[in-house]
């Protein structure tokens, strides 16, 4: 059902109502809510769709704090590249957590509203997160060029310094182009259709809501696209040719599986986020369908940080290593401590 949305703007208020559009005078407001239609509108679709996202966000937070964990805890894997794994992970909690929370509260208490602020803010850290992937990605791709083609110089090369402004850089420029992007959303004027076909306040379907001229934010949005996006990905792609070619070089298959297995993960990663992000759009081009386009947005914005800690945990020596000593400590603590409590009431007794 349509709700009854007021629009006020240049000292005029458009109503929308069950059948047509109302003009009454009013004064210059700002629209103050947008609705989110979500996957589906039948409510006994909605306990499944509650428990589906809640499973995949619960498996997505606590597997990539487990990488978190499993690297802090354990020394030998202090280098650079768990160092940019770990702060994948990070962002891959932090991205999951711009969208899907809301979608949750929102099935809970059988609403779809997001007032203009939240879906400013959830833009704003939507697209944050999704360049800081982007460009962790490509950061980490260049760390396996380096530790294949250059292994003699890895460690001087990749030096911490050099490793804290790589990721330094990654959250500035991350910051300030979605900081330009949200800012450029602010001057636009909206009609009174305001339904996002979306589970979120995706960045694009917002801009199509706007009844004001949006030629400045399409040229911005398609130009961040093709630098931050394009710009990462040729890199990515130049770092793994180099890779091959140095690949192939080496003599014996045993000394070739082993230079490959060490980029591997990363490689199953980069082809998971790119493949999903190309087909969202592909998808929705081809069918003009933004129910579809939320649909397969699902693969890159909640499938792939659920799957990464699976791909980094499964693929990776170093990782299910330190996993299994992680929660080795946690298993053996427990007796110790619990045997360091009967000697203490032991002695206690005694006296």
């Amino acid at each position: 059902m349509l709700r009854s949305i007021c629009v006020k703007i240049n000292h005029l208020s458009f109503c929308p109502s069950s059948d047509h559009y109302h003009m009454v005078p009013g004064n210059n407001t700002q629209i103050s809510e947008f609705i989110l239609l979500g996957f589906s509108k039948e409510p006994e679709l909605q306990p499944l769709i509650f428990g589906l996202f809640l499973s995949m966000y619960l498996i997505t937070v606590f597997g990539n704090l487990l990488i978190i964990l499993a690297i802090i805890s354990d020394s030998h894997l202090h280098t650079p590249m768990y160092f940019f794994l770990s702060n994948l992970s990070f962002v891959d909690i932090c991205f999951i957590s711009t969208t899907v929370p809301k979608m949750l509260l929102n099935i809970i208490t059988q609403t779809k509203v997001i007032t203009y602020e939240d879906c400013l803010t959830q833009m704003y850290f939507f697209l944050l997160f999704v360049q800081l992937d982007n460009f962790l990605l490509t950061v980490m791709s260049y760390d396996r060029l380096i530790a294949i083609c250059h292994p003699l110089h890895y460690t001087v090369i990749m030096n911490p310094v050099l490793c804290g402004l790589l990721v330094l850089i990654s959250w500035l420029i991350g910051a300030l182009n979605s900081l330009l992007q949200s800012l450029l959303a602010l001057r636009l004027s909206f009609c009174t259709i305001l339904e996002i076909p979306h589970f979120f306040c995706e960045f694009k379907e917002v801009i199509q809501l706007a009844c004001s001229n949006t030629f400045l934010n399409n040229v911005m949005m398609y130009s961040a696209v093709g630098l931050f996006g394009g710009g990462p990905f040729t890199g990515i792609c130049h770092s793994y040719s180099k890779i091959v070619s140095s690949i192939r070089g080496i003599s014996s298959a045993q000394g070739k599986y082993k230079a490959f297995s060490t980029c591997a993960s990363h490689l199953s990663v980069v082809s998971l986020f790119y493949c999903t992000g190309l087909g969202v759009y592909l998808s929705s081009a081809a069918t003009h369908s933004s129910h579809s386009s939320a649909t397969a947005s699902v693969m890159y914005t909640v499938v792939t940080p659920m799957l990464n800690p699976f791909i980094y945990s499964l693929r990776n020596k170093d990782i299910k290593r330190s996993l299994r000593r992680f929660f080795g400590i946690a298993t053996i603590k427990g007796p110790i401590v619990l045997g360091l409590r009967k000697c203490q009431l032991l002695q206690h007794s005694k006296h």
